[in-house]
């Protein structure tokens, strides 16, 4: 599955030009995975020989490389992923000698036999010259010297490769792989009016790079959708300190968005730097307005005794929108008395497409208390019975809202009497609106048989 997968990103890749220009095109899907297409001219001698291709991802799958140049066959594959860092340095020098600088600038010269705990932390043991073992402090080693580095160590991550070529001198050569490390989401900022009416909205893509390697101008690529995968892929983990930065202007859409197969594909219409260990955030389209709806909800199965607050809109091209939404986080303010923001909530949205309606939930109601209790029940057959029940709405608001209360139902059921009107909604669930007056308690009742 992940090769089909490759495949089919590779073959959306060179579907966008016949013959690419050198350089980097990375697509980033939603679930911790990226495609790398790496494009570079290389120097090849005529026959058998061993070729380094350096800065691919850390992370890489490196079962999913596809390797093509013109005239040239590959014969084997390695990814040499041993970084060079303190602690590996002092690992590869157990049994050889090395020298340690302390604060006062005296040099310990000695065989390393042993150390504790990683640079920074522990000790040392060194064998020195005429038999004797000294014990040193990592914490107060100013300088460790070592004559070179070891076998095995490098610098950066590597595809080390054995290829066969028919003819010397510099190809292209493209070079496709898989990698975690690289991932991407959709967040959301919506600033609601005073009233709850009106609201503008931003959308930012965030781009987290973890993976070990930068990519300087690349062609980028989002994916939002969820392709099957096979989960027992190895991932190696390697913590960082993240970077954030924060790019581009909102006057014009940067991502151009299209359907491919059956996930939606945004193109970032310029080139982008992604670098190692750095959050990147760009603008997905210009900012937003529309009109919004204020609901209240009531569902005792989701909170037996709090009405939920949301805002609904809709996903059209004359709010503004009219693209399919990716998933991701909605975060709420509102404008106060003074004309500041204030912060009323959040809530996550899935995959959105044009033209859905879009509820996004910010919070429980201060000023509306319900309470919900089951006045009689009956046993009408062995096979049936009926329920009565009672929903106490006070509104203690100044202004007159609506309750949508919902309640669920399974097996065969009807409700038999109600005091509102109610709408069946799907073979389980009813909902019955609910006015209620400013500073007022309306009381709903209704019966269901249920059998």
């Amino acid at each position: 599955m992940i090769r089909n997968l490759l495949r089919a990103a590779a073959a959306l890749a060179l579907a966008t030009a016949a013959l690419a220009a050198p350089g980097v095109s990375i697509t980033i899907y939603n679930d911790n995975l990226s495609l790398v297409r790496d494009t570079r001219g290389m120097e090849f001698k005529a026959g058998r020989g061993e070729l380094m291709f350096r800065d691919v991802s850390a992370q890489i799958d490196a079962t999913s490389v596809h390797f093509r140049a013109d005239g040239v066959d590959m014969l084997e594959q390695n990814f040499d992923y041993d970084l060079v860092s303190p602690d590996k340095l002092l690992q590869k020098y157990i049994d050889k000698e090395i020298e340690v600088v302390n604060e006062k600038g005296e040099i310990a010269r000695g065989t390393l036999l042993s150390f504790g705990g990683m640079r920074g932390a522990g000790q040392l043991v060194l064998k020195q010259g005429d038999g004797s073992l000294r014990s040193l402090m990592l914490d107060k080693a100013a300088d460790i010297r070592y004559p070179s580095l070891p076998e095995g160590l490098i610098t950066r991550p590597t595809l080390r490769w054995l290829v066969d070529a028919r003819s010397g001198g510099n190809k292209e050569t493209e070079v496709s792989y898989l990698t975690s490390g690289l991932s991407w989401k959709a967040n959301y900022v919506l600033v609601s009016n005073q009233e709850n009416t009106r609201a503008d909205m931003d959308a930012w893509v965030t781009i987290t790079n973890s993976c070990g390697t930068s990519y300087t101008d690349a062609k980028l690529k989002l994916i939002a959708g969820e392709p099957n995968r096979v989960r027992d892929v190895m991932r190696r983990a390697y913590a960082a300190d993240m970077m954030v930065e924060s790019v581009g202007a909102k006057a014009a859409p940067q991502f151009q968005e299209q359907s491919f197969f059956e996930y939606h594909l945004y193109t970032l219409q310029r080139p982008a730097s992604v670098m190692d260990n750095q959050i990147k955030q760009i603008s997905l389209f210009p900012s937003a307005a529309f009109s919004t709806k204020k609901l209240f909800t009531y569902d005792s199965q989701v909170d037996n005794d709090r009405v939920t607050v949301s805002l609904e809109f809709e996903n059209r091209e004359e709010n503004g929108l009219g693209i399919a939404l990716p998933a991701g986080v909605v975060r709420v303010y509102q404008l106060g008395p003074d004309g500041s923001q204030e912060f009323i909530g959040e809530d996550r949205i899935e995959h959105t497409p044009r033209h859905e309606t879009m509820r996004v939930t910010v919070g429980k109601a201060f000023d509306v208390v319900v309470e919900k209790n089951q006045q009689d029940y009956r046993q009408i057959s062995s096979h049936s019975s009926e329920t009565d029940w009672e929903v106490k709405l006070r509104n203690r608001k100044q202004d007159k809202i609506e309750v949508v209360v919902v309640d669920h139902f399974w097996g065969d059921w009807e409700i038999r009497q109600s005091s509102l009107p109610y709408k069946k909604v799907t073979a389980t669930k009813v909902e019955f609106t609910v006015p209620c007056d400013a500073d007022q308690e309306t009381i709903l009742t209704y019966t269901v048989r249920q059998w």
